[in-house]
């Protein structure tokens, strides 16, 4: 809780007025070492040297590459004096700072704070020096007992920075440098207390929520004469608590707890802090209660928040922005409200990426976005025998867990990202795969500081192989990578996979407008865009490609060698019919899966990158896929062979559901030769699964299982509607005879309707319509890549991207369909 506010009684302002210089390393030594030098530049401070490349147009690969063997100097003056304190929030990464030409600090960690006692002059030059990290990486101790092929070079193990620029062939290159958050400037006002820690408890049991606060006033302060905590209407008055503290325990019966989304509310409330006639902020909390479920036979990870078991879906964060690693709400919003449209009520910050500011924990405690948080270390045999080690990561932990003590949101903090695996994969003994940071320093700062998390040693952990699929946490990429049939996500008996289904997801038709990458899949750069896994002799596109030749009976290389649209189309088909179906596995009753996190949420630059949202912000067709697999109240249908299918109704919302399920089979996609219905009724956060066979109540082959003659249809829709209203709450599809490629006229028909300012596109087919896209250049549909039934209006929501103007004017287009249809407002 300790960053959550500042200091009672304190002025903050960011210091700004920066400019950066690039030299050789080592050229100078201190900054008077720098007055032959004449090419300063102006600089955004919080910002990387890589940012302010760009913004100069000159970050190219082998600018980026340079940043490492240089050193960088960013300078600026006090603009009035200064008597109080310079925080600096985050330095990439070995550096120096540099006051009036004297050393007063140096810092080798990009995730420490450094905070200095000042007393300046207007005019006093404020210096920053950031060592190249290159040559200190080639010249870091190599012996090792294993070495990824992931991240280099090795000696990265030793420098505490983000792995981030150090992965080729998925991330740019360039090694995080330069002053990436705040520089603070922090002056006391006279005569006002100094609070030097905020600790602060939340839990929530039986209905009650409690919040238990200390604070410690700094060593010359005075005791308030009154010291008030207010909250939720309650308020309690703190009371010494030994030589300058102050603590009290206030206790909320009838306290609305906070939910994921997914879930409930997730309810937030203001906590307050009275000091004699002063009032302070200490943000917005919420109370919930957290639980692990290990399963029956205590081999499972899942979570239940407040007594109820919650089904963890979403994905894995890679960076709001890789060039600068900007934080604050402004960079954050926009991506975490486009994890929540789509149904996430988790996302993972992995190992190989860099934490993020408090902006980020508020927003996701705003949205009801459950936060699964690694420690940035990842795939390395890290020096756990060196006690330096040991005790930087403890404080990093330390200053982690402190900061985010009032965010409900956060439910994992978990050791690291397949360091376990790497050591296994590599051929070290179960010995090997752990140490003292993940056995010892991390559970116990969990156990102090976050009692109310659960801390997971690594991610992935748990059985006598760190990753296999039915033991604990896994990374799952049977589907995926490993390219095994859809069945696999059954057959894997995944129990809780924290990363899965990395595909080289095709940007949308608006993305690649652009010409960066150019959509030409055979150039070189567009195939710099595509992930693949260092050494390996394939890509991520061609496990896509895969997919698409399972799913469509098509020759990938074909196809994209003859109609590059169709294949860009089946290609975003693909992926989504593959989340879609993979989730509804993993989400069935009777799956022991208790969650599934996607890799990755966003690109790090433009391409067919693992991210379902790309690099410019919009959506992909995988977005969309997981918007209907992750619905709360939700129906999917499973193949259970000569069983049928299997329709599973899923309410996880805390309210009951009415509903009716409708189930049709359709011949040559307009032909309704069996339907049939149900009305069901399921009470809060249950779920029900119905037979197909006991709906129809005759033998109809619906699986096309028996095969005793020609099949009877092509497809299958069913439809979860609304008792009352009639709205549909969900659409299943299931294709016995596989999506196919052929192609029809479907009559699609598209009405634009407006009202007030907003715009809506109602679509329809006289035949079954598979994999529907629309096309606006100024408009995001918000709903994307579904499949229509005959006879079933759709109703999609336009919404106009930031600078575009005009209204909507679009086409709408289906893989199985010939014909396509154009809409406009003017028309």
């Amino acid at each position: 809780m300790a960053r959550i506010v500042a200091r009672s009684g304190e002025r903050v302002e960011q210091l700004d007025g920066w400019s950066w210089l690039a030299t050789a390393a080592d050229a100078a030594a201190t900054p008077a070492d720098l007055l032959g030098y004449g090419n300063w530049q102006e600089a955004a401070v919080p910002g990387t040297v890589a940012g302010t490349l760009r913004s100069l147009g000159r970050l190219d690969d082998a600018s980026a590459d340079a940043i490492g063997l240089q050193d960088h100097w960013y300078r600026t003056q006090l603009a009035r004096p200064l008597s109080g304190r310079l925080r600096f929030d985050g330095l990439a990464t070995v550096s120096e700072i540099w006051i009036d030409g004297v050393k007063r600090a140096e810092s080798s960690s990009m995730f420490a704070a450094v905070e200095l006692d000042v007393d300046c002059a207007a005019g006093t030059e404020i210096a920053l020096c950031f060592r190249a990290l290159a040559p200190k990486l080639a010249a870091a101790p190599r012996r090792a007992r294993w070495r990824p092929t992931m991240i280099q070079p090795n000696g990265l193990r030793w420098f505490r920075t983000s792995a981030l620029g150090s992965m080729p062939g998925w991330c740019p290159p360039g090694l995080p440098t330069g002053p990436y958050r705040p520089v603070l400037r922090i002056e006391s006002k006279a005569g006002t207390a100094r609070i030097e820690a905020v600790d602060l408890r939340t839990s929530y049991e039986g209905g009650v929520g409690t919040v238990a606060l200390s604070l410690t006033l700094a060593a010359n302060a005075s005791l308030p004469g009154s010291a008030i905590m207010r909250c939720a209407g309650g308020e309690v008055a703190l009371q010494v608590d030994g030589e300058e503290k102050l603590a009290g325990t206030l206790s909320l019966p009838g306290i609305t707890p906070w939910f994921p989304h997914t879930h409930g509310e997730p309810t937030l409330h203001d906590l307050t802090l009275t000091l004699d006639d002063e009032t302070i902020g200490l943000g917005r909390i919420g109370f919930r209660s957290l639980e692990v479920d290990r399963g029956a036979d205590g081999e499972g990870f899942g979570l239940i928040v407040n007594g109820v078991p919650v089904f963890c879906r979403g994905a894995c964060w890679s960076n709001a922005d890789v060039t600068t690693l900007a934080g604050g709400r402004a960079t954050y919003e926009p991506w975490l409200r486009l994890a929540r449209g789509a149904g996430m009520n988790m996302i993972r910050l992995p190992g190989v990426m860099s934490y993020e500011d408090d902006a980020f924990f508020a927003l996701c405690d705003e949205l009801g976005i459950m936060v699964w948080q690694e420690m940035m270390l990842a795939n390395f045999d890290y020096p756990q025998g060196d006690a330096g080690f040991r005790a930087t990561i403890a404080a990093e932990v330390e200053t982690l867990l402190n900061r985010t003590q009032g965010s409900p949101c956060l439910a994992v903090l978990c050791g690291g990202s397949e360091v376990f695996q790497q050591s296994a994969m590599l051929g070290a003994p179960p010995e090997a795969w752990s140490g003292p940071v993940f056995d010892e320093i991390l559970p116990a700062a969990v156990a102090t500081l976050r009692p109310d998390i659960a801390y997971v040693p690594n991610s992935p952990s748990g059985g006598p192989l760190p990753f296999v699929a039915d033991k604990g946490v896994t990374h799952y990429y049977g589907v995926g990578a490993y390219m095994r049939g859809l069945d696999d996500a059954r057959r894997a008996n995944v129990r809780f996979a924290a990363e899965s289904l990395a595909f080289a997801n095709v940007p949308e038709e608006i993305s690649l407008r652009s010409g960066t990458p150019p959509a030409i899949t055979h150039h070189p750069d567009w195939k710099r865009a595509v992930p693949r896994d260092a050494g390996a002799s394939w890509d991520f596109e061609d496990v896509r490609d895969r997919y698409l030749e399972r799913l469509y009976g098509l020759d990938p290389a074909l196809l994209r060698r003859e109609d590059p649209e169709r294949y860009f189309a089946l290609s975003r088909a693909t992926v989504a019919e593959v989340m879609e179906e993979t989730f509804a596995e993993w989400r069935r009753p009777g799956s022991p899966t208790r969650g599934a996190l996607v890799w990755l949420l966003q690109d790090l630059q433009p391409g067919a990158g693992w991210g379902v949202i790309a690099s410019d912000g919009e959506p992909k067709s995988a977005w969309h896929g997981l918007a209907r697999a992750f619905r709360p109240v939700q129906l999917v249908l499973t193949d259970e062979g000569v069983n049928g299918l299997a329709l599973h109704v899923i309410n996880e919302r805390p309210e009951s559901l009415a509903a009716i399920v409708e189930l049709t089979c359709w011949r040559a996609g307009e032909v309704a030769v069996v339907q049939a219905k149900r009305e069901v009724a399921l009470g809060p956060r249950s779920a029900t699964t119905l037979s197909a066979f006991e709906l129809i109540g005759r033998f109809f082959d619906i699986a096309y299982a028996y095969r005793f003659g020609p099949p009877g249809h092509g497809v299958t829709s069913a439809v979860l509607r609304d008792t009352t209203s009639g709205e549909v709450l969900a659409e299943a599809f299931h294709f016995p005879l596989g999506r196919g490629h052929e192609r029809h006229p479907c009559r699609l028909a598209a009405q634009l309707e407006r009202e007030g300012d907003e715009w809506s596109l109602v679509l329809s087919a006289q035949r079954f319509a598979q994999s529907v896209e629309i096309v606006d250049h100024g408009w995001r549909p918000e709903r994307n890549w579904f499949h229509m039934a005959p006879g079933e209006p759709r109703r999609v929501r336009l919404l106009q991207r930031a600078g575009a103007s005009g209204e909507p004017t679009g086409e709408v287009r289906a893989v199985n369909a010939i014909d396509r249809v154009s809409y406009s407002a003017e028309v």
